[in-house]
């Protein structure tokens, strides 16, 4: 099923409804689940009765359903207990290191990276991002992430698999010059990680089909920037840690709430003929390969489209589309 969250006057945390396999329509379910964030703490007791809403509204026999307007969604989870972002894909972060001329420790092959980013306000997919000053380093970063139910301290990764509920796009935005200078101190991220946006809806593993195999995501991410396409590495490639092992080692010291996103980090191949996933991948390769980095981050009024196509050529969690947006005083 597919389930998304109406933005609300009255809650922070928005309308959950359920929306068609092909998003054209939706279905309110407020009064099963007051929010998703309450669905994913009662799964079992809720699961069956959204599975027969969403198989009623693909089936165009549901007599509430109303047309779904993507603009009017929040994020799936409009706030969350945690949002924990990792760099599944090694080869990106290799690269990133290399163009800054610093060694790589082996221990990154075999031990998952991972950040706490804000999770107390959430981007929907069509809010813009706004930024005070274009002199951060404006990035948009694609990746694929997972909403997991109660996770158990501890939990091994094959049955960590089992508490994955939910699969949804991410822009990561990124400010690279703040992010620098919070490297240099060696105390993680903050200034540099600002408000994460996420896709229209998060789907359950099982409407991904066989696209959904080892714990990964079988599917180019293709992402657009100012409207020509930026890049469509497959984000089931090159995938060091797998998402049951991402969720295993964020619980390897606590429990983990349901309502817990966890990210891939940038989703990157290392056949560069698919293209990058946000900007300063891309700036990494040119000065690589030319000694210079021509392609500039985001600038004010530029746009961002993220999203993923199933065989058939239809979007599966709907398109993040976003623009940059001069933050004035508060």
């Amino acid at each position: 099923m597919k389930l998304a969250s109406l933005k609300s006057k009255d809650s922070r945390d928005g309308k959950p409804i359920v929306v068609s396999r092909d998003l054209k329509t939706a279905v309110n379910v407020e009064g099963t689940i007051p929010t998703l964030q309450e669905a994913l703490e009662n799964w079992h007791e809720v699961a069956p009765e959204l599975d027969e809403v969403s198989g009623m509204l693909d089936a165009g026999k549901a007599n509430d359903a109303f047309a779904l307007d993507v603009k009017q969604l929040a994020s799936p989870l409009p706030r969350a207990y945690q949002w924990l972002d990792a760099s599944a894909y090694v080869n990106h972060v290799e690269l990133v290191r290399k163009s800054r001329g610093v060694e790589m420790p082996a221990s990154f092959w075999t031990d998952p990276l991972m950040y706490q980013g804000e999770s107390d306000w959430l981007l929907g997919p069509c809010d813009d991002i706004p930024v005070s000053d274009e002199k951060f380093g404006i990035d948009f970063e694609g990746e694929v992430a997972v909403i997991t139910d109660d996770v158990p301290m501890g939990v091994s990764a094959e049955d960590a698999a089992k508490h994955i509920k939910f699969i949804m796009l991410v822009n990561d935005v990124s400010l690279r010059y703040l992010a620098m200078s919070e490297i240099a101190k060696g105390f993680g991220f903050l200034q540099a990680k600002p408000a994460t946006a996420f896709s229209p809806v998060a789907v359950t593993p099982d409407e991904l089909g066989a696209a959904w195999q080892d714990g990964k995501v079988h599917l180019p991410l293709v992402s657009y920037y100012n409207g020509k396409k930026f890049g469509s590495p497959n984000a089931g490639v090159d995938m060091v840690f797998n998402f049951p092992t991402l969720v295993a080692h964020a619980a390897r010291t606590r429990f983990l709430s349901a309502g817990t996103i966890i990210g891939s980090g940038t989703v990157s191949n290392k056949d560069r003929s698919a293209g990058s996933s946000c900007i300063v991948e891309k700036r990494t390769l040119e000065k690589l390969e030319t000694g210079d980095s021509t392609t500039p981050f985001m600038k004010f009024g530029d746009t961002v489209k993220i999203e993923m196509l199933d065989a058939k050529g239809q979007s599966i969690f709907g398109a993040i589309e976003q623009k940059v947006v001069k933050y004035g005083n508060p």
